[in-house]
C-alpha cells in the first residue's frame, strides 16, 4: 500500500530572505533621503502614513510594526515647488497621478514606492469629511518629523480604506487607540472609530 503524501511545504532560501531585508533597507533609505533633503532645504514637513502609523508602534511594540513600501510626506502646498527642487536633487523624479504629487525614486522608479505629497490643511480626496492636519502639531521620531498620534488616526479614519483599517487595528492592538480616543477625533468620524472598537478581530 502506498503511503499518503504529506502536506506539501514551500522552503524559501536565504536569498529570498536576503531581497525582504534589502527592500525593507531601501524603503527606510527612500524615507531618510526624501527627509533629510527637505530638511536641508528649510521645508517645514511631517512624515505621514504607514511609516508615521511604525514610528508609534515602536513606541509599545516594535514586534508590532508593519512595513510600507510608499512614503506620504505633509508639507505647506506653497512650498511645493521649493520640495520639488530638493527632492530631485537627490534623484527622485517628480510625477502627478491620480490627483497626487508623488517623487519615484529615479526614472525606473515605481509609484507604489514613491514619495507621495500631502498637503496641510487640505483634503487629499475632494469628498474627504475632514482635511489633512497643518503642521502646527508634530512629534520627533528617530531624526524625522511624524504627525502626532491623535492627527494620525484622524487621517486614517478620513481615508478608512482597507490599509488604513489595518494601521488603525494595529494601533487598536497596542493600546495606542482605546475607547477614550472617540473624544480626540472629529464627530463626523467617530462611528468608524467605533466600528473598529467594537470588533477588532474583524
Amino acid at each position: 500500500m502506498m503511503p499518503m503524501p504529506g502536506p506539501s511545504v514551500v522552503r524559501f532560501g536565504f536569498d529570498v530572505l536576503d531581497r525582504v531585508e534589502q527592500a525593507v533597507a531601501m524603503v527606510k533609505e527612500r524615507l531618510k533621503r526624501a527627509v533629510a533633503a527637505l530638511d536641508a532645504a528649510g521645508i517645514s514637513h511631517a512624515v505621514a502614513g504607514g511609516h508615521a502609523v511604525a514610528a508609534w508602534v515602536s513606541r509599545i511594540d516594535p514586534a508590532a510594526v508593519r512595513t510600507t513600501v510608499d512614503v506620504d510626506i505633509l508639507i505647506a502646498r506653497a512650498d511645493l515647488e521649493r520640495a520639488t527642487r530638493a527632492l530631485e536633487a537627490v534623484g527622485f523624479v517628480h510625477a502627478f497621478t491620480f490627483g497626487i504629487h508623488i517623487f519615484v525614486d529615479g526614472p525606473a522608479g515605481k509609484a507604489r514606492e514613491a514619495v507621495h505629497i500631502l498637503f496641510a490643511g487640505e483634503e487629499v480626496n475632494p469628498d474627504d469629511p475632514v482635511p489633512a492636519p497643518d503642521l502646527s502639531c508634530i512629534e520627533a521620531h528617530d531624526g524625522y518629523p511624524i504627525v502626532d498620534l491623535d492627527r494620525l488616526i484622524t487621517m486614517k479614519l478620513t481615508a478608512f480604506r482597507l490599509k488604513d483599517r489595518v494601521h488603525l487595528l494595529d494601533m487598536i492592538d497596542v493600546g495606542l487607540i482605546d475607547a477614550s480616543t472617540a473624544a480626540r477625533v472629529p464627530p463626523v468620524l467617530r462611528p468608524r472609530l467605533e466600528q473598529l472598537l467594537a470588533d477588532p478581530n474583524g
